[in-house]
């Protein structure tokens, strides 16, 4: 692992793989830098250097409490400069959020591909104090109940599919990740729906989808192509479920990307 200082002083780790123009992968909630690594490989297969980096509070990143969504732009950011100071940007799930926001905010990013982003613009939303129960739970040292109340009320996942992941061995890897999910959710707080400048930023924008994956998934990629004038939306048959097929979406990014 690398590390680079954020511009709070906060430890980002990550790796590169590949030779060739740099794509940043920014990985979506309750993941780590290793969950991306075969999207990585699949990147370096079609000539990329492929970028992966923990976000704060997960794996070999550090944190700052009090992070804000301005704070991950600046890792975002940092990295970026890390690696070149300009990167074309591959965000899945929440982080195709973070990666629509950052280049609103002028991090030097080449062009975008949003990989099911979970905009929701305005529609069933979170209790607005999630984040702030988020954080009490953490604090008081039961980061477990932190993830499942963030995969029920943040995500929106069935009670059923959530009593499933706490029983299984996925889940002993997920509670340290539990102030991450602050974070997401004050993320998502911000920018659920896309502000007039991310709509209106000036790189190419391709959205991703797969044909079988979640409805209100659907409903945010068609909305956000239909928001922004110059988008593109991709469907991928090989990323189901909310899962992105490495080998399929590198294909997508080195088809559209310079």
């Amino acid at each position: 692992m690398n590390i680079v200082d954020s511009a709070d002083g906060t430890s980002i780790a990550y790796e590169q793989v590949g030779e060739g123009p740099v794509v940043v992968i920014i990985g979506g909630a309750l993941s780590t830098a290793s969950d991306a690594a075969a999207l990585a490989a699949g990147l370096a297969d079609e000539g990329f250097r492929a970028v992966t980096w923990d976000r704060r509070a997960r794996g070999s990143s550090g944190d700052a409490r009090g992070s804000t969504p301005q704070r991950e732009v600046d890792d975002l950011a940092a990295v970026i400069d890390a690696v070149g100071g300009n990167a074309t940007v591959l965000g899945h799930s929440s982080g195709s959020i973070l990666a629509l926001y950052a280049a609103s905010r002028g991090v030097p990013i080449e062009a975008l591909f949003l990989s099911e982003p979970p905009f929701r613009f305005g529609v069933d939303e979170p209790a607005d104090d999630l984040a702030e129960r988020l954080q009490g739970l953490v604090d008081q040292g039961d980061a477990a109940q932190a993830v499942v109340t963030f995969q029920l009320e943040g995500v929106g996942l069935p009670k059923e599919m959530v009593d499933q992941i706490r029983a299984s061995d996925q889940f002993e890897r997920l509670v340290p990740l539990g102030q991450s999910t602050v974070y997401d959710t004050l993320l998502a707080r911000e920018v659920s729906t896309p502000t007039p400048e991310m709509l209106t930023v000036p790189q190419p924008v391709t959205v991703l989808r797969g044909e079988q994956t979640f409805p209100v998934l659907v409903t945010a990629a068609d909305r956000l192509v239909e928001a922004i004038d110059h988008a593109e939306l991709v469907i991928v048959p090989e990323s189901v479920m909310h899962r992105p097929d490495p080998a399929a979406t590198a294909r997508v990014v080195r088809e559209r990307a310079s």
